[in-house]
């Protein structure tokens, strides 16, 4: 993999971020590698939930058929006292058919392994690729472009580079960005893939602690697949036992099944609950995105979603400056506008992590806008209920649907009754007037060509 050209951009971690990163590139012609330091995808189902936004994101990038496939609705949560079912309980507050003008009203299941294999797929359908077994030793940039060093000896050159590579990014350790955040739980957690026989899949599965304990557990089916995830929490200092035997008695312990009725252990992973903020989302040449820039508690499933996004608005900005269609400080705006939004979100998913807030339209995440973004024009004198910096409703107009003019890479102009709308390559309104009067002034500011 030793490059004597210099590459558009390199990202570093293939899981959603990243892929979903390549993908975007990809469609733009923007000459980018992905490269991860394991030797296959992530395993596990991991982050399992995408949010309405996210799926309108997927539905852009050409994946969503297979998502949708790929996936399912989730259940009704079960609770289970002394091995008696004693009551539903609704995991997320409903949502109304066409909520915030969207086809999408609640999460879609999919295991996050699965999902990865979708994305990857997409990526390679567009002529990218992902290369494995490259971790990185160090980074090096100047006014021209970053130098990347693996630990295999093999350099890549790149214009650009984006740290995807997860909570305990080597990237961002090397250019000595800070975190700022707190455990959210001394309790640990586990979480792991399973097999049981006799479970009904019909049910989210839970098993309340005892007393004032700990020893929460919860066995949730995994859509698409034979497999149940597992997650329990423990008291504080104990170190969870990954293994299959110990996975079997745990489960044993603490509901009405047998040990030896987890028939199957996959993957297992161990994790202390955190949330953090990275105290900036670039370094120059070099932009961090997803966990890498943003660590939630799983309690909202937020952190796979909102790193998605990120991807999508950083996606655009890069082509367009690469391509010479914007300038430079373009790229400021990523900061600008991911950064608040993931602060927000980080808020949000540990008040429900707290049991101070419900899974409810925030979640869904359809709602997030980029008003107060420097690219986020007005010039009406009476601002209608779409502004600049929200996000265009999936709507019918004239028997059009609104997202099919919008699909693809490039920005767009509508007309609406209440005004005109010069619409960015991501969804969300950039300028807004009554008539067109000033829109050129504005597209001028970033080579905009519209359709």
């Amino acid at each position: 993999m030793q490059h004597t050209d210099v590459l558009d951009v390199l990202i570093v971690g293939a899981g959603p971020t990243g892929l979903a990163l390549g993908i975007d590139l990809a469609r733009r012609g923007v000459d980018a590698l992905v490269v991860e330091r394991g030797e296959t995808l992530a395993p596990g189902s991991r982050g399992k939930g995408l949010q309405p936004r996210t799926m309108e994101v997927y539905e852009d990038l050409g994946v969503l058929d297979e998502i949708l496939a790929a996936g399912g609705a989730y259940p009704v949560g079960m609770i289970w006292t002394d091995g008696r079912q004693t009551g539903e309980y609704p995991m997320f507050d409903p949502a109304e058919d066409g909520e915030e003008g969207s086809r999408f009203t609640g999460p879609w299941m999919v295991p996050q392994w699965r999902n990865q294999e979708i994305l990857r797929a997409r990526l390679e359908q567009l002529g990218g690729s992902v290369a494995f077994g490259r971790e990185v030793a160090r980074i090096e940039q100047d006014a021209a472009g970053v130098t990347a060093h693996f630990t295999s000896g093999e350099t890549v050159r790149a214009r650009y580079a984006v740290a995807a590579d997860g909570g305990r990014s080597a990237v961002r350790r090397a250019l000595g960005i800070g975190m700022t955040g707190e455990l959210l739980d001394p309790n640990p957690m586990l979480v792991a893939d399973i097999r049981i026989a006799g479970l009904e899949r019909t049910w989210w599965h839970v098993f309340p602690p005892s007393g004032e304990g700990s020893d929460f557990l919860a066995l949730c089916p995994l859509a698409g697949t034979e497999d149940f995830q597992l997650v329990a929490r423990f008291p504080a200092g104990t170190d969870p036992d990954l293994s299959p035997e110990g996975i079997r008695k745990l489960v044993g312990d603490r509901t009405h099944l047998a040990p030896e009725e987890v028939t199957e252990v996959g993957w297992a992973s161990d994790f202390r609950p955190r949330a953090a903020l990275a105290d900036r989302f670039r370094e120059g040449r070099v932009f961090l995105a997803g966990d890498a820039a943003h660590i939630h508690s799983p309690a909202g499933g937020q952190g796979l979603n909102t790193s998605v996004q990120d991807a999508y608005n950083l996606g655009w900005k890069l082509g367009a400056v690469l391509g010479g269609q914007a300038p430079e400080g373009l790229l400021d705006t990523y900061e600008e506008e991911r950064r608040p939004v993931a602060a927000d979100v980080l808020g949000l998913s540990t008040a429900i992590h707290r049991d101070e807030a419900r899974r409810g339209a925030a979640t869904r995440q359809l709602g997030l806008n980029y008003r107060h973004s420097s690219l986020s024009a007005e010039t009406r004198e009476t601002p209608g209920p779409l502004r600049p910096g929200d996000r265009v409703p999936d709507l019918t107009v004239d028997g059009v649907r609104l997202f099919d003019r919008l699909r693809g890479p490039d920005w767009t102009l509508l007309s609406l009754e209440d005004g005109v709308y010069l619409v960015r390559p991501d969804g969300y309104v950039g300028w807004a007037g009554q008539t067109g009067e000033g829109l050129a002034e504005y597209a001028a500011r970033y080579a905009i060509r519209t359709r």
